[in-house]
């Protein structure tokens, strides 16, 4: 991610279908507050690497994905993925850019646990990382309020040996 995305990523963080699945806190940003965050929280984190997505035809970004919390001592980070165009939503693209993502993670930064969060309600998002291999790790208990109820954020987890096991893991993927 470079500090030209923030305009489309301001698109993206300010589309409530995108941040009601994706997004503890469901606020709008001003393009300043976007471009800053960009640069102070994405550009700039040493435990972070954001990536943008692109539609594979023309290279239009359509989401963005990151490690975060990445905590190189103890081999470990935390993934989040968003497709922020929704027109995009549906195709595979989450998918293929989670391998993508993970292959960078256990097979170039050689980490041994990468770890997620998704909401409860998120039915599309828990089978996607069920069928990448992430096992669930803990609930926390309604820990989220949408559309006036509580839903449980759901901790999965996955291991470089678990990686390594699946039938895309020991393939080697172009970054």
């Amino acid at each position: 991610m470079v500090k030209e995305d923030s305009e489309v990523y301001h698109t993206w963080r300010n589309n409530e279908q995108v941040m009601m699945s994706t997004s503890l806190v469901m606020d709008h940003y001003s393009i300043e507050e976007t471009r800053d965050f960009v640069t102070e929280v994405i550009l700039n984190s040493s435990s972070s690497k954001s990536y943008i997505i692109e539609e594979k035809a023309d290279g239009k970004p359509i989401g963005v994905t990151s490690l975060i919390h990445m905590d190189y001592k103890n081999r470990h980070a935390e993934c989040v993925i968003d497709i922020g165009d929704t027109s995009y939503w549906g195709q595979g693209y989450a998918t293929e850019a989670l391998k993508l993502l993970l292959s960078y993670a256990f097979s170039e930064l050689n980490m041994h646990r990468i770890s997620l969060r998704v909401f409860s309600f998120n039915d599309k998002a828990i089978k996607l990382y069920n069928k990448l291999g992430f096992r669930h790790e803990g609930t926390s208990r309604e820990s989220l309020f949408r559309q006036s109820r509580w839903f449980d954020i759901i901790h999965m987890g996955m291991l470089q040996e678990e990686y390594k096991a699946t039938d895309w893991g020991s393939k080697n993927l172009v970054f």
